[in-house]
This record gives C-alpha cells, sequence and structure tokens, in this order.
C-alpha cells in the first residue's frame, strides 16, 4: 500500500489545542553563511503558525560555533529579514551572550552524576561507535573512566536507553531512541565550545518557547532534546513542528557549504521580497506555481 503523502500544510485546529493561547516560538538562524530560500522557508513557517495561532516569534542568533560565526554574517541575516519585513517580538538574542546560561545548566547536571568528561576525538567515536541514521553515535568509551577536567576534553550528558515518543504537529506521532541514534549527548566540546543540542535545548526551555518550527533535517535531533529538556526540568516539551525543505538538483538540501543562491544574490538580480516568498513557497508545495506573496499572507498559508 502506498502511503499517505504527508500535507506541506500544518493542521491549525489539532496544533492549536496542545499550545497556549498565545504561544511562543523563534526564528534561530545561525551567523555562519548567507540567507537563501530554505532559510526563507522557515521564516514562512515560523512566522506564519504564530500569526495564525496568535502567537510571537522570538529571534535568536545561534553564534555558539565561535569559529565559523561572523559578524557580517549576522548583519547579512538582519538585513535579509527586514528587506522581506518579517519581524520579531522582543529584542534580539545571542548565544554567545548566554555562557553563563550553559554553564548553570551544565552544573546542574552534574550535581546529579549525569555527566562526565570525555576525551574522544572524532575518528575515535567513529571507530567505536560507527554512524547511525548517517550521524556518529558514540559509545560510552569514557562513561566510566572518571576522567577529570583538562585539556582537549568535552563533556557528555547520560542518556538513558529507551523510546523518547512525540507528536510531531505536522507529521503526527513519532518515536525516536536517542540513545541508540547518538549516545551519550556532548554537551560542550573539546575545543570548550556549546554543542547546538546542548545550548538550543537550555535556551528552548529558559525563553519559555512553546513551539519549535523547522525543517526536516532536524527531526532526528527532536527525542534527544526532549529527554535533555526533561534532565534539566522540563517535564512538558515545547511542540514540534517539521517542514519540509526545499532540495538542490543533487538531491540535497539547500545549505550555506553547497554555496546555493541567497536572498542577497537573489536581491542583486532583482527578485523582488514577493517574487522569493512566492518561489520558497512553491519549491515546499505549499502553493502550486510561483505567486507573489508578502509577509501579511504566510499566516493563511501555511494551515489547513
Amino acid at each position: 500500500m502506498t502511503p499517505t503523502p504527508v500535507s506541506a500544510r500544518v493542521d491549525l485546529g489539532a496544533l492549536a489545542s496542545r499550545l497556549p493561547s498565545h504561544p511562543v516560538t523563534r526564528f534561530a538562524p545561525s551567523p555562519t553563511g548567507l540567507l537563501h530560500l530554505g532559510h526563507l522557508v522557515n521564516a514562512i513557517y515560523t512566522w506564519g503558525l504564530a500569526g495564525a495561532l496568535g502567537g510571537s516569534v522570538q529571534l535568536r542568533i545561534e553564534d555558539h560555533d565561535r569559529s565559523r560565526s561572523r559578524p557580517d554574517y549576522e548583519g547579512s541575516i538582519l538585513f535579509d529579514l527586514a528587506w522581506l519585513g518579517f519581524v520579531a517580538d522582543g529584542p534580539l538574542a545571542r548565544q554567545s551572550d548566554r555562557l553563563p546560561r550553559y554553564a548553570a545548566a551544565l552544573a546542574s547536571l552534574s550535581g546529579g552524576g549525569l555527566t562526565y568528561w570525555c576525551d574522544c576525538s572524532r575518528p575515535t567515536v567513529r571507530a567505536d561507535g560507527g554512524t547511525v541514521g548517517g550521524e556518529l553515535r558514540y559509545s560510552g568509551r569514557c562513561r566510566d573512566r572518571r576522567l577529570g577536567p583538562g585539556g582537549d576534553r568535552g563533556v557528555r550528558v547520560r542518556l538513558d536507553d529507551g523510546d523518547e515518543p512525540f507528536d510531531d504537529g505536522r507529521l503526527g506521532p513519532q518515536v525516536q531512541q536517542p540513545s541508540a541514534q547518538c549516545g551519550d549527548l556532548l554537551a560542550r566540546d573539546r575545543h570548550g565550545q556549546w554543542t547546538y543540542q546542548f545550548a538550543v535545548t537550555v535556551d528552548d526551555m529558559q525563553d519559555g518557547i512553546d513551539l519549535v518550527v523547522r525543517g526536516m533535517d532536524l527531526l532526528p535531533s527532536t527525542g534527544r532534546q526532549i529527554a535533555l529538556a526533561r534532565l534539566l526540568g522540563r517535564p512538558r516539551p515545547p511542540v514540534f513542528v517539521h517542514h519540509p525543505l526545499i532540495l538542490a538538483p543533487s538531491g540535497e538540501k539547500f545549505s550555506k557549504s553547497n554555496r546555493d543562491v541567497g536572498l542577497a544574490a537573489l536581491r542583486a538580480d532583482g527578485v523582488s521580497l514577493e517574487e522569493a516568498i512566492g518561489r520558497a513557497a512553491a519549491a515546499v508545495g505549499l502553493i502550486e506555481g510561483v505567486t507573489p506573496l508578502t509577509t501579511a499572507d504566510v499566516a493563511g498559508l501555511v494551515g489547513r
């Protein structure tokens, strides 16, 4: 039997029943490259769902990776959002301003015996645990080694075996096994930087994010973030909605590393913001054919 295709749109009634009357979501780009149509899809869903549900959008710059983040990319992101007309509610937040927040969260886990030091390099992790679903899985090599702090050591959070069920707002019921997928979670890497998985979970919890809207590429991260949030003291996780991705001709998702066409390049070629929004919406099946759209249209675009 051929499975029924999942609609690109979201059942707003079902989603609203799981959220407060004025939900809080976020748009959280990383300043490691220029925004492209794939990011625009995320903005359409984020602001569209917030508008349809009477919610608000926080803008968070996820610059936890200090080796790749650049101020000029942040400036470009802010310029592109202003050009498109997507306006956040409240002040801009940067992860680089929140290092004490992450340290306090890690200390709370460490106080409960839930963390340990790890000196495994990426090649060691690959050799020991291999890959699951295309990502490295940590084998737990350092769990019982009782390593102390020192140079070239990261910190991992213990994740127990077992299922992590959740109900995606577009895809429906899901079940993941974080321990089997990725093993114990790296919170701070061997260079002292906070990882995406840790920082985003802490931020979503402490910022009071009710609704996380993001692309399908991050679906595998959901179970582990729910498990980590529970360890940090959040018994009820946010509602997650994972939207379709724009795929390049190669079949890969649009990305900064692939040097896909960015919004700045489209603007320089004379593409209007309405046409850019229409292109992004059509590329993921929200509309048929490219119809010019404005930010005011997106609230009526993403729901059904």
